[in-house]
């Protein structure tokens, strides 16, 4: 298995894969080496060539790319991974598909992040820690919660929803392992985004 990056990239859910990679190869050519692909209400064939398309970018960095929700995709295209959420297919389910490849999974709750870490997921995405508008996933739990969950689990925990290079610092002295990220990096200047952020993983 490849290491995580403390930095994960969520691409915007935009039908318009030119855009989108254009905005994957900025944050890629400015430091970003884990990208994950997410877009909802799209047919699979078209999910399969937007993926393949935006695989062959990461490549060119030597960058992780993960899948979000279709198993079916990241086994076609041979991505490194697999991130799956609450509602999507089961764990177990999933780590068969995937064979030896990364399975991640979305939790929001202690005892979420007990059972994945059981179900043999080789990572978590916990949150949301900040008010965020990409997608609805509860109320915020704030940098702090992050600890609790960190002593409830041994595998990587990537803090997920609301960060920004302004409270990137707070997330990673709460000990989490990596943060994912979506609007914080595709929104303005990505390069200075990016830079922003690689410098809170230094300073932490």
């Amino acid at each position: 298995m490849k290491n995580l990056s403390p930095i994960c990239f969520l691409t915007p859910d935009d039908s318009d894969i030119v855009r989108v990679g254009r905005t994957v190869q900025l944050s890629l050519e400015a430091g970003i080496r884990w990208v994950q692909f997410r877009r909802k209400n799209a047919d699979r064939r078209q999910l399969y060539q937007d993926a393949l398309y935006l695989k062959n970018i990461t490549q060119q960095f030597g960058a992780m790319f993960i899948i979000n929700d279709y198993a079916d995709i990241a086994l076609a295209i041979e991505a490194d991974g697999l991130h799956v959420g609450q509602d999507d297919l089961p764990l177990g389910a999933a780590k068969k598909i995937m064979g030896r490849a990364i399975v991640g999974v979305s939790t929001h709750s202690v005892e979420q992040a007990v059972e994945a870490m059981r179900g043999g997921a080789d990572y978590i995405g916990f949150g949301p820690i900040f008010p965020t508008a990409t997608k609805d996933a509860g109320e915020p739990k704030g940098a702090e919660s992050i600890r609790m969950i960190k002593a409830a689990v041994s595998i990587p925990v990537i803090a997920i929803g609301g960060i920004t290079p302004h409270n990137a610092g707070d997330v990673f002295a709460a000990d989490c392992d990596g943060i994912a990220v979506s609007a914080g990096i595709s929104k303005g200047d990505i390069r200075e985004n990016v830079a922003a952020f690689l410098q809170c993983v230094q300073v932490r």
